[in-house]
């Protein structure tokens, strides 16, 4: 018999520039682009860490005019993007930098993309709805865990509704992603370890599920790799330079995995988890991924035993279901590890909200892709369990 490898896609429209110090590139990528006047999106948090103003700084030594816009919260609401386009079209933006966290590189995408179509960003809630491409936007993260700089998602939320919504699009990616590895140094030890379990939980969920392909698996095996070798000592010594290095281009290789590839029911929790409860993405992924992959074990043991490997398991000698079972205990004590022992309990989550939960992450669509098709009873267990 003949193997052949499976049909499969894969894109990515984003330049990447990696290096200790690169944001000194930024002037020159900006007028590559053809920036003249450009949008500058952070949150509170980088704003008082004063990486606003040093992004800021760069652009105005080289003689580009800034506009900062940092009305950013966390799990934004669409309306900080309505307030952002309408800043950045009343100052004649033509590019936007973002600086931050997802949620500043979730806005900073989106205003770009508003800049140049109709409506309001609430239109294109959906897969493939953008029309036209925005104005160019230079991502830079501040964390090492979302991976907004690579991917074609913008979360959004609407606070009154108390919903999430995705806007996905090829057009929705930033068109370089800057990764400066010395502005995560001020990113405090809990935010490490959360952001990070985020990352590993991309890479993870991407290198299981059912729509893995071979780039999107070498990405996500190099990303754990990483992950296996510096969180712990991220999260131990923050001013670490090569695990913030790791950490950085091990969430950056995790979106260029699940870009292509969708994620699986962790993720499916996380949207109803944190639009209901305010749980933090990070967070709420690191309490759901040790109990989602016991459940998903059978549907792929093959790669299990292969993350148990590269978390250094001791696995000669054990049986394929024994290696694979090595994986959840190896991720389980790496939570331990960076100190995270949250239950959706301390969030006001009680049994009373189990159903609901459970019926909103069924619609997500990244159960379809999930190694192992759960029933409502599924999720409702998996849920519980973590209570």
């Amino acid at each position: 018999m003949i193997h052949t490898i499976p049909s499969f896609s894969y894109h990515i429209p984003t330049a990447i520039e990696f290096g200790w110090g690169s944001l000194t590139r930024l002037a020159g990528l900006v007028k590559g682009l053809n920036g003249t006047r450009a949008l500058v999106v952070g949150d509170p948090g980088v704003l008082k860490a004063g990486l606003v103003e040093r992004v800021a700084g760069e652009l105005a030594a080289a003689g580009i005019p800034v506009v900062t816009f940092t009305d950013v919260e966390s799990d934004p609401d669409a309306r900080s993007v309505d307030s952002g386009v309408q800043l950045a079209k009343s100052k004649e933006c033509d590019i936007v930098v973002g600086v931050g966290g997802g949620s500043a590189l979730d806005v900073a995408k989106v205003i770009g993309l508003m800049l140049t179509n109709p409506g309001n960003i609430r239109d294109y809630a959906g897969v493939d709805k953008v029309e036209r491409p925005g104005v160019p936007v230079i991502a830079i993260p501040t964390t090492s865990g979302t991976g907004s700089e690579m991917t074609i998602w913008s979360v959004l939320s609407d606070k009154e509704k108390k919903t999430k919504f995705g806007v996905g699009s090829v057009l929705n990616c930033a068109r370089v992603a800057l990764l400066d590895p010395e502005l995560t140094l001020s990113l405090p030890p809990t935010i490490t370890a959360a952001t990070g379990m985020d990352a590993l939980t991309h890479a993870l969920e991407s290198y299981v599920n059912k729509a893995t392909q071979p780039i999107s698996e070498a990405m996500s095996e190099q990303s754990m790799t990483l992950i296996a070798r510096s969180l712990r000592v991220a999260v131990a010594q923050p001013d670490n330079a090569h695990a913030r290095a790791d950490m950085l281009l091990a969430s950056t290789l995790a979106a260029m995995a699940f870009n292509s590839t969708r994620l699986g029911l962790v993720h499916a929790f996380a949207m109803p988890l944190g639009s209901r409860f305010h749980i933090p993405h990070g967070l709420v992924n690191a309490i759901m991924l040790p109990v989602v992959m016991r459940y998903n074990l059978p549907g792929n043991l093959g790669k299990f035993a292969r993350i148990a490997e590269i978390f250094g398991e001791p696995v000669a000698g054990l049986s394929l279901r024994d290696a694979a079972e090595r994986s959840v205990a190896a991720v389980e004590s790496l939570k331990a590890d960076v100190g995270i022992t949250a239950k959706l309990g301390q969030f006001g989550m009680t049994e009373a909200d189990l159903d609901g939960v459970a019926d909103e992450a069924l619609l997500s669509g990244n159960v379809p892709v999930n190694p192992r098709q759960p029933t409502r009873e599924d999720m409702k267990s998996l849920l519980r369990a973590e209570l």
